[in-house]
C-alpha cells in the first residue's frame, strides 16, 4: 500500500520523473489527500508531469477531483484551464451540484465552460439546466454553448426547449437546428418549419437540411405548402429533404397532381449548384419518371465527368433505368451527341425490358462504328433468342470489337447450334483474339458435328490447328478423345504436348489412366513441357502421386527441381522431409534454399530437427534461411 505522507512529500519534488511516477502511484491508490497536489501539477510545464497528473486525476475521480480542478477554469494559462475542461468532462457528472452552481456563474466565461462540460455528461440530468441556459442566459455565446451541448447529449426531453430557441439571435439559431437534427425528435418537427417562414435565407436552408436529416413524414405535407413562395435555391433544398425523407420509391405514391407538381421542382433542382441536390433531383426524378424527366436527367448524365466522379454518373443512370424504356432515350441513342448516345448504351445494357433489344437491333446500322461495339454488348445482356439472327449477321463484321461480342453471344451466352460452323471457321482469322474467342465459343456449343471438325483439325499439318483441337477436344471431354490427347502427347511439337498434359489435369486424382500418361513425360526432352508435368501432379488430388514429384528431384534441370520442392511443399508431404534434407546439400544454391525454406513450408517434428542441424551450416545464407523457417514454425506452434 502507497504511503500518503511519502506521496506527498513526492509530489512536491522538483524532478520531472519523480513527479511522474508519484502521480502514477497516486492514480493507482486513489489518494484522495494528494488530489490538490496533482491539481496544481496540472499548471507545471513540463508535459510529460502534466499528462501524468491529468490521468491520475481522472482515473481518481469524485467530488474531490472536481473541487480541486474548478478554479483552473479561471487561470490565465491556456494549457492549465484547457486541461481543467478536459478532466471536468470525464469526472463532472459525479458532482452535479458543482456543475450547476458554475453554470450561474457572474463571470460568463464560466458559464460558457459549464455548459459544455455538461453536454459530456451523457446524464439527462444535464437537459433541464442547459434548456434554462438556452432560453434565459443574457450572454449569446452561452446560449450558443447551450445549444450545441444539448444536441450533444441529444435526449428528446431538450426538443420543446430547443423548439423555443427557433427564434433567437441567428448565430444561436444554427446551433440548436444541429441539435434538433441529432435528437431527431418528432415533436420539433412542428417548430422546425414554423421557424422557415420568419427565419433568412441561411437559417431556413439549415433548417430544410435538418428536416431531412430527421426524416419524419409528417414533415413532408407542410415541405411541399411552402415550396412555391420559397425562393428558387431554398425551393431546391426542399426538394432535396423530400426525397430525402420519402425515398425514391414513396414518391410514386403521392397523387397525380402532386407528382406533376412535384417533378417541376425536381427539374429545376437539377440545375443547382450543389451536387448533393442535384443528386436528390436525379433519385427523384427516377421515382416519378416522365420523358421530360428522362430528358433531363440524360442531359445531367452527359454532362458529367465520368473519371472523375464515376459515382454520381452511375447514379444517374440507374435512375433512368428506373424510369424504364422513355422516348427520350430511343432519341438519345438515335440521334443523340456522342455523350448522350453514350448514356443510352449504359443505360439500356442493364434494361431488361421488351422493346429494349428491338430499339438497339433497328438503331444498329446507322449508329457511328465507334458506338457499335457497346450497342452490341448492350443488346447481348438483355436480348434472348429473339437476337440470334442479328448476331449471326454481325459474324461477318469487319470490327474486330463487333465480332467477339457476337462470339461471346452465340457461344458463351446463348451456345446456339447453328452458330457452330460459322464460329469454327473464325479459327482461321487474322487476330489470335477473335481465334481464342470462337475457341471458347465452339468448345461451349459442343456437340457431334463439332467433335468432328475438331478429330480432323488434330490430323492438320499445322501445329496451330492441331494445338487447337487438342485444347477443345481435352474441354469437350478427356474421356471421349483420350486416343487424340495420347497422340497430342507424343507429337513434335512441345506446346502441343503441354496443352495435352493440361487438359488431363481435372482427371489425375481419380483416372489411374491419366496419372500414367501424365507422368510418361517425366522424361521428355524439352524442360517446358517436364516443369507442366510437374505442374500438374503437384495439383492432382492424389496419393499417389509423391514418387512421381521425388522422381521430379532428380531432373537435370534446376528449375524443374525447385517447382517439384514447391509442389511438395504446397502438398505438405511430410514423407518428403529426408529427401529435402538431402537437397538443402544440393550443388545448386536455388535449389538447396529452396528445400530449406520448403521443411520450414511442411513443419512437424522432422522438418523441425532438420532445420536445427542446419543452423550450423558453414553457409551464412542457408543458415539464416534455415533460421527464417524455424521462426515461421514457432510462430504458426504459437498461434495454436
Amino acid at each position: 500500500m502507497v504511503d500518503s505522507n511519502d506521496l506527498c512529500q513526492r509530489l512536491g519534488s522538483n524532478d520531472p520523473d519523480v513527479l511522474r511516477d508519484a502521480a502514477y502511484d497516486a492514480g493507482e491508490s486513489g489518494a484522495l489527500e494528494v488530489v490538490p497536489l496533482l491539481a496544481n501539477l496540472l499548471c507545471t510545464h513540463n508535459l510529460g508531469v502534466q499528462e501524468a497528473a491529468d490521468r491520475a486525476l481522472r482515473k481518481i475521480g469524485g467530488k474531490e477531483v472536481v473541487a480541486a480542478v474548478k478554479p483552473l477554469l479561471r487561470s490565465d494559462d491556456a494549457p492549465a484551464r484547457n486541461a481543467a475542461m478536459d478532466i471536468l468532462r470525464a469526472v463532472g457528472a459525479q458532482d452535479f451540484p458543482t456543475l450547476l452552481e458554475l453554470l450561474h456563474d457572474a463571470d460568463p466565461d464560466i458559464r460558457i465552460f459549464a455548459s459544455d462540460i455538461l453536454g459530456s455528461t451523457e446524464s439527462r440530468l444535464a437537459v433541464s439546466p442547459l434548456c434554462e441556459a438556452l432560453l434565459k442566459d443574457p450572454e449569446v455565446n452561452v446560449r450558443y454553448q447551450a445549444a450545441v451541448s444539448l444536441g450533444e447529449l441529444a435526449f428528446a426531453e431538450a426538443a420543446p426547449g430547443l423548439g423555443k430557441a427557433l427564434g433567437d439571435e441567428e448565430w444561436v439559431q444554427f446551433a440548436v437546428i444541429e441539435a434538433l437534427a441529432k435528437i431527431r425528435d418528432a415533436a420539433s418537427v412542428g417548430a422546425l418549419v414554423k421557424a422557415l417562414d420568419k427565419s433568412t435565407d441561411l437559417v431556413a436552408s439549415m433548417i430544410v437540411d435538418a428536416l431531412g436529416e430527421i426524416g419524419n413524414i409528417k414533415a413532408v405535407t407542410m415541405l411541399l405548402k411552402r415550396m412555391d413562395a420559397a425562393p428558387g435555391v431554398l425551393r431546391n433544398k426542399i426538394a432535396k429533404a423530400v426525397v430525402r425523407i420519402l425515398g425514391g420509391k414513396a414518391l410514386s405514391l403521392l397523387s397525380p397532381v402532386e407528382r406533376d407538381r412535384f417533378r417541376g421542382y425536381l427539374l429545376a433542382a437539377l440545375g443547382d449548384d450543389e451536387d448533393d441536390v442535384q443528386d436528390a433531383a436525379v433519385s427523384g426524378l427516377g421515382s416519378v419518371g416522365g420523358d421530360d424527366a428522362a430528358e433531363a436527367v440524360l442531359a445531367h448524365a452527359a454532362r458529367l465527368d465520368r473519371e472523375h466522379h464515376p459515382e454520381r454518373y452511375d447514379h444517374a443512370v440507374v435512375a433512368l433505368r428506373e424510369m424504364g424504356l422513355t422516348e427520350a432515350l430511343g432519341r438519345a441513342l438515335r440521334e443523340g451527341v456522342a455523350a448522350r448516345r453514350g448514356v443510352a448504351l449504359d443505360v439500356l445494357a442493364g434494361l431488361p425490358c421488351a422493346e429494349c433489344p428491338r430499339l438497339l437491333i433497328d438503331a444498329f446500322p446507322a449508329l457511328p462504328e465507334a458506338f457499335q461495339p457497346a450497342a452490341a454488348k448492350a443488346l447481348a445482356g438483355i436480348a434472348g433468342a429473339d437476337a440470334v439472327d442479328f448476331f449471326l449477321e454481325l459474324l461477318d463484321s469487319t470490327n474486330e470489337a463487333v465480332l467477339l461480342e457476337a462470339v461471346a453471344y452465340l457461344g458463351g451466352g446463348m451456345q446456339v447450334d447453328a452458330a457452330g460452323e460459322r464460329l469454327f471457321a473464325l479459327l482461321g482469322h487474322p487476330s489470335d483474339t477473335v481465334k481464342e474467342a470462337a475457341l471458347d465459343a465452339c468448345v461451349a456449343i459442343g456437340g457431334a458435328v463439332l467433335d468432328g471438325r475438331f478429330r480432323e483439325l488434330a490430323q492438320s499439318d499445322d501445329p496451330m490447328d492441331r494445338l487447337m483441337a487438342v485444347y477443345a477436344l481435352g474441354r469437350m471431354g478427356v474421356g471421349d478423345h483420350m486416343d487424340i490427347i495420347r497422340a497430342a502427347l507424343a507429337d513434335e511439337i512441345p506446346d502441343i504436348r503441354k496443352i495435352a498434359l493440361e487438359t488431363l489435369a481435372d482427371s489425375c486424382g481419380h483416372d489411374e489412366a491419366s496419372l500414367k500418361l501424365i507422368v510418361s513425360r517425366l522424361s521428355d526432352d524439352n524442360r517446358d513441357v517436364r516443369l507442366a508435368v510437374v505442374e500438374v501432379l503437384g495439383g492432382c488430388d492424389s496419393d499417389k502421386v509423391l514418387p512421381y514429384l521425388e522422381q521430379a528431384l532428380l531432373d537435370s534441370d534446376d528449375w524443374v527441381r525447385i517447382r517439384a520442392v514447391e509442389a511438395l511443399g504446397n502438398r505438405g508431404e511430410r514423407e518428403s522431409v529426408p529427401r529435402l534434407r538431402e537437397l538443402a546439400g544440393d550443388a545448386s544454391k536455388l535449389v538447396a534454399l529452396k528445400a530449406v525454406e520448403t521443411l520450414g513450408e511442411i513443419g512437424g517434428p522432422d522438418a523441425f530437427q532438420a532445420l536445427l542441424g542446419l543452423i550450423a551450416s558453414d553457409d551464412p545464407e542457408l543458415a539464416g534461411t534455415a533460421e527464417t523457417a524455424i521462426a515461421r514454425l514457432q510462430d504458426e506452434q504459437g498461434e495454436r
